[in-house]
């Protein structure tokens, strides 16, 4: 039955996070971590995204923008060391606020509040008419390579923030999405190399039937996005894009996530 669940999970949300160029694992984490420690859970969802990442590169990737991926990847590469040493550093402030709901308690730590306040800001920019028609100039793009690589770092939504940058940036729905994909796959193997160390600890080798069986699940996923993609717009990018980011912020403040 577990199995069932995660494969379900991956092939809907890998069709649902194509064309927003993040979520995956945003969304697949929690799910995991109902049947998995949460260290666990990281890890294997974290090889399940990269091997969907991987796909997705594969197929669209000659479209990815060279100067996104230069400009705003090195940039976003580094800041996030920045941001993920600072979360050492403060991981261990106390909580805001926490609450109960049927005997489970949900705790929210400054560092969420203050991501979730910031993709709800990001969300408007994709909504509100006269924000809409704002666009970031390429020589912007090591500035929200450095903003969305800190904050990746600090708060593991690398992607999200990332998304509601580069759809501001005036690439076509096709360079948008190889772009997201490729910074993907970069940030992936990065953070894999040192998931590696703890492969032992996470007992990968017991649970590789459910990482193969939820990667099979994520990759068809995708493949139906990528048949669908001729029909999707921009205009439609930028409102999944910004119901995402809402979802997403809701539970972080609701400290869901």
């Amino acid at each position: 039955m577990e199995m069932i669940i995660l494969s379900v999970a991956a092939f809907i949300v890998a069709i649902l996070t194509f064309f927003s160029g993040f979520g995956l694992g945003t969304i697949l984490t929690p799910v995991f971590m109902i049947f998995f420690p949460v260290e666990v859970a990281i890890t294997l969802v974290g090889i399940v995204h990269f091997f969907n990442n991987i796909l997705i590169a594969g197929m669209v990737g000659k479209s990815a923008d060279k100067t996104v991926l230069i400009r705003f990847g090195i940039p976003a590469t580094l800041a996030s060391l920045a941001g993920a040493w600072l979360l050492m550093n403060i991981s261990n402030l106390p909580d805001l606020y926490s609450y109960t709901i049927c005997e489970k308690i949900f705790e929210v730590k400054p560092v969420k509040l203050i991501i979730a306040s910031l993709l709800i800001g990001f969300a408007l920019f994709n909504i509100i008419p006269s924000l809409k028609a704002i666009q970031f100039s390429r020589n912007k793009l090591p500035i929200g390579g450095l903003l969305s690589g800190f904050f990746g770092g600090l708060s593991g939504l690398l992607g999200a923030l990332r998304s509601a940058f580069l759809i501001k940036s005036g690439l076509t729905k096709e360079a948008f999405i190889a772009s997201a994909a490729v910074l993907s796959v970069f940030v992936d193997t990065t953070r894999l190399s040192v998931y590696a160390t703890r492969f032992s600890e996470t007992s990968l080798h017991e649970n590789l039937s459910y990482v193969n069986a939820a990667t099979f699940a994520a990759l068809t996923g995708s493949l139906i996005g990528k048949r669908i993609l001729k029909k999707i717009t921009l205009k439609f990018i930028q409102v999944t894009i910004a119901i995402m980011l809402f979802l997403i912020a809701i539970a972080l403040g609701a400290g869901l996530l």
